[in-house]
This record gives C-alpha cells, structure tokens and sequence, in this order.
C-alpha cells in the first residue's frame, strides 16, 4: 500500500529570547521505519523598534510621549539653544535686588512694630516670612556663583542672607550641589529624594511624619538641616559629615560662627524688645518661610501638571544628569514669580545652575523648542495666588510614598490599604 499511514507535527519554542526553534516530526510513511527529526534553522526576531515621532522623541503604545526615555537631544543642545547673553552676571544688579529685600524686610518690621494690633501680626507673618524666602533664594544664588563672578563676594553675601533667617550657608550649598549634582537618582540625590519600599515598611513613625505626611513636611527644613533625610546619616552642621570633603569642613565652621553671631542678635533683640515682639517680628515670620521652603523645593521635583504622569526616578546606567534634571518641574507661583526671584523657572535653573535668576524666563523659553515634551509646561495661576498648586501638592503627598527596591527607572507607589471582610 502506498498509502500514508499518519502524518504529525510539532513546534517548539526555545527559552533564548526573540528565537524560535521548530521540530518537524518526518512523516510515517509506508515501508519506513525510522523517524527522522528535521530541525528547522533557527529564526532570530529583533525586538521591535521603539515608536517615535517625526523628531525622535519616544512613545508609548498609547500614543503618549515616554518622558522616561532617554530623549533625541543632548545637554549640549540646550546649552546652545540659550542666548550668549544670558550667562552674564551682573554684581550691581544682584545687588540692588538684595538690597530691596532687605529694604522690604526692615519696612515691615517697623511698620507691623508700630501698629502692634493682633489683628495686623497674621499679615506681617505672611509677607514677612515670604520674604525670609526671597533672601533665602538670594543666598542660594549666591551659592550657585550665579549671584556674580566674584566667589569672595558671593560667599559674603550668601553668609549674610542665609545666616539672617538660621541657615548655615556652606553647609546647606553643599548639601545643594550634591542635590543639583545628582537630581533624580534614587540613591544619591541629598533632598526629597525617594524612599524605598523596604525602607518605608522599616522607617521611624517620627520621621515617617515629618518626611512624608502632609501637612507635617511643610516644615521639615529645620529637621533636615540638623539629621538630613531618612536613609542619609550626618547633619549640615557637623564638618565630619559624609556630605563634606576634607577642604570643606573649615567652611562649613565658619559658617557655623555666623549663626551664632545671628544667634547673638536675636538674644539682644528678645532682650531689647522682649519675647512676645520676638515671636511675633520673628519667629512666625520664621516658620512661614521654612513651609514656603519646603513646598516650593518639593513641588520642583513632584507632582506633574498632569495627573496622569509619574515622574519616573533613575538608578544604575539609566541615570544621567540630563534625564535626571529632565524629571524637574516649573511652576508658576503668580505674584510671588518675581518676589521669589524666579525660583519657579526650575527645569533650566536645575541644568545650568550658573544661569541667574534675572535670565531664567528668557533661557527657558529659549530651550522649549529643543526639549519639545520633556518640557512640561507649568499651569498658570488662575489668579494672584497660586492655589491651583495645593491639588498636585496634596495629590503627590497621598500617592508618592515610596519607589521599589530595585530597577533602573522606577515611579512612586502608593502603599495599598488593606481591605477588611
């Protein structure tokens, strides 16, 4: 008989990715009794080539822009797009800014002094403990070097302004540059960096308040000052911390020495005047400063305009300082915009740090063609005041809790609550 008594077939994959090996089993045909086994040539698929646009910026199979992937420019890029003009310092005009902070600071003290009625201290601590911020924003510009070309003047000044409202100047400009050094990488970033899940399940309820319940954050800075964030050891005011190298640590002393002589003048001061005017001229003011501080630091790094997005963090080889300064934000902050020195043009202040703050709006809309959606576009203030901040703050606090354990780019998880029968 010539006829085919049964015919099989199988296919098997193998376990090496994007390969696929196939067996034929050879046909039992009559007066045949041996099987032959026919193996196919092995067939490589390439993984598929990421999706993008027609200028390179990477997709997702939604249709949205991946704004974790590495983008089709490069630093230099930016660097190029910003006109010449705006790397210069101008001395007399960071002078002239400072000197009206101090000009508004002096002209509230001794107004809200003068009037001394309950009802007019709120007020006073508002604005005054707004402009505590604005000198802040000063001494951080100051060390940035972006204040002037003249280090010994920007040292000056910064000690001046940031030891007036109880920062110590170097201690904190290091801490800041490792920050600016290092944005967006899970481990070494130095400020609001995130917490890993193994971390949050074993981090002290104290400090799990301080760093991650709202409102209880909105006045971390004091805290972080002296025992820096969880998971970091050492404190801004210890020269031997880990923070400082060896040539640092007489800065950071001398620094110490000026809050002492600040320490100094507020004893005096509580003295002459007595401690009710000192809580009220100072201490208040104070501690609004420290919440707007604390907000605006956080907001730069959290919270997308877009509820939708999750700012991806980086470790390993996926980190860069360009896709780590890339995961900065820009606010608008309405009236305060040019109170607080511009501070809310952060994306391009985060990269270029030397930029200053009089140059920041005209550097930013410089580079927005470049960075196409890897620049997120701030919501506008709907009016003078910047409520429309307080929905991605809260937003960020309930669902940023922690990052996991391991992987390159990884997103902020929330802890899930467990659910009861």
């Amino acid at each position: 008989m010539n006829a085919v008594r049964s015919m099989q077939q199988s296919v098997r994959f193998s376990t090496a990715p994007g390969q696929h090996r196939v067996l034929l089993r050879a046909p039992r045909v009559l007066g045949l009794t041996s099987r032959t086994a026919i193996k196919s040539k092995v067939a490589t698929v390439e993984p598929a080539a990421p999706l993008v646009d027609d200028r390179g910026f990477q997709l997702k199979q939604d249709g949205t822009y991946d704004l974790s992937a590495p983008p089709p420019f490069s630093l230099s890029d930016i660097r190029n797009a910003i006109p010449a003009h705006c790397w210069n310092k101008n001395a007399w005009k960071s002078m002239a800014y400072l000197a009206l902070d101090v000009a508004v600071v002096a002209g509230l003290a001794v107004a809200a002094y003068t009037v001394n009625q309950w009802w007019a201290w709120p007020f006073y601590w508002l604005a005054q403990g707004t402009m505590f911020w604005a000198l802040f924003v000063v001494g951080h510009d100051c060390g940035h070097q972006s204040f002037s070309s003249n280090r010994s003047l920007n040292d000056f000044v910064g000690h001046l302004s940031h030891s007036s409202i109880l920062v110590p100047y170097h201690g904190w400009r290091v801490s800041h540059r490792t920050h600016h050094g290092n944005h967006g990488h899970v481990e070494n970033d130095e400020s609001w960096h995130p917490v890993t899940k193994s971390q949050y399940e074993t981090i002290d309820p104290l400090a799990k308040l301080g760093r991650l319940q709202f409102p209880a954050t909105l006045f971390a800075y004091p805290f972080y000052l002296w025992k820096r964030s969880p998971g970091k050891e050492g404190s801004h005011y210890d020269p031997d911390c880990d923070l400082f190298v060896p040539s640092e640590r007489k800065l950071v002393t001398t620094s110490n020495a000026f809050l002492l002589g600040m320490l100094g003048i507020l004893g005096a001061a509580t003295f002459k005047l007595g401690a009710a005017a000192m809580f009220n001229l100072y201490f208040m003011p104070y501690w609004v400063f420290v919440a707007w501080l604390d907000v605006v630091t956080y907001l730069h790094h959290h919270g997308s305009h877009d509820a939708t997005e999750k700012l991806p963090w980086y470790r390993g080889e996926q980190w860069s300082y360009l896709r780590g300064g890339l995961t900065t934000l820009d606010r608008d902050y309405g009236i305060f915009n040019k109170i607080q020195h511009d501070i809310g043009t952060h994306v391009v202040h985060h990269l270029f740090p030397q930029i200053p703050h009089y140059h920041l709006e005209e550097a930013t809309a410089a580079v927005k063609e470049v960075m196409g959606p890897y620049y997120r576009e701030p919501e506008k203030s709907p009016g003078p005041l910047p409520v429309h901040l307080v929905d991605p703050l809260i937003r960020s606090f309930n669902n940023d809790q922690y990052v996991a354990d391991t992987g390159d780019i990884v997103f902020y998880e929330r802890q899930q609550t467990a659910k009861t029968a």
